[in-house]
């Protein structure tokens, strides 16, 4: 995969179909726009790609409006690149960035330096300085740069599908609920800590966690290690391994809540949880 940051992105030789969004969760709807991309791109003979920002907008535009995000830059990457795309562009939100026109964004990055030749965009999408661009601008500068823009829809059987929804379930503790709208359990990442007889994971300000409680879950370094664990949430993230820890301490880890469970809960009933999501 091609990846890094916009504003030194060298301007790209082959044509690309590209995807403008923060992508935060890669839910149901963001799923069905980059499979049309994909599809897309697979007819026209183009590369397909996203471009993305980091930190979101918001938390530049008005900190206080930001939003905890449900997935880091580097999980997105990850995400994106099990989905099909080829090419990840992130654009480092920040005081110069955000002061970008709507030309500059649309023909300065995407036409002539990402050689865009379609461009897919949510139907609320929103560019430039003070959000001063829209779909109908988008199209209008792509008619005159080369481009074709497509609006779709996030939405999913009918309804529409949403990381706002998302966040306010795992708020609430919904965090099956909201393994199913994912298709895979929501995951924070973080630094495992030795505390007492178990682990404390240390997870960067701003990320999404659910309402405190316990939670059957499962840890790892990696997406190839899954442990089960008891994770108790309640203005910290605590961990307690169901089997031997296998040297966590100091380790980046990644933490992902399968089902809300009572505070109680035996072993068993934990691995129990832990297959009844799996299956």
């Amino acid at each position: 995969m091609l990846r890094g940051d916009a504003r030194s992105w060298l301007r790209m030789s082959e044509p690309t179909a590209l995807a403008v969004g923060v992508f935060d969760g890669m839910h149901s709807g963001h799923r069905a726009v980059l499979g049309a991309l994909c599809r897309r791109a697979g007819e026209q003979g183009l590369i397909p790609g996203v471009v993305t920002f980091d930190p979101h907008p918001l938390a530049v535009v008005a900190p206080d409006r930001a939003p905890a995000m449900l997935t880091d830059v580097e999980q997105r990457i990850e995400l994106l690149g099990g989905l099909g795309i080829e090419l990840v562009a992130v654009v480092a939100f920040d005081a110069a960035t955000r002061n970008w026109s709507a030309a500059e964004f649309a023909v300065g990055l995407l036409a002539d330096t990402l050689a865009a030749r379609v461009v897919l965009a949510g139907e609320d999408f929103r560019f430039g300085r003070d959000r001063s661009g829209d779909v109908a601008a988008l199209r209008l500068l792509g008619e005159s740069h080369g481009f074709e823009t497509v609006v779709l829809p996030l939405v999913d059987g009918g309804r529409p599908a949403s990381s706002r929804a998302l966040r306010a379930m795992i708020a609430a503790g919904e965090v099956g609920a909201v393994a199913a709208e994912l298709e895979r359990p929501h995951e924070v990442r973080g630094t495992a800590r030795r505390h007492g007889a178990g682990l404390v994971a240390q997870i960067p300000p701003g990320r999404a966690l659910p309402a405190p409680g316990t939670y059957a879950a499962l840890v790892g370094r990696d997406a190839g290690e899954a442990l089960p664990a008891a994770v108790d949430v309640d203005g910290g993230v605590g961990v307690r391994l169901l089997g031997a820890d296998p040297g966590f301490d100091g380790a980046e880890f990644r933490v992902r809540f399968v089902a809300r469970i009572p505070a109680d809960a035996s072993d068993s009933a934990i691995r129990v949880a832990l297959g009844r999501q799996g299956s």
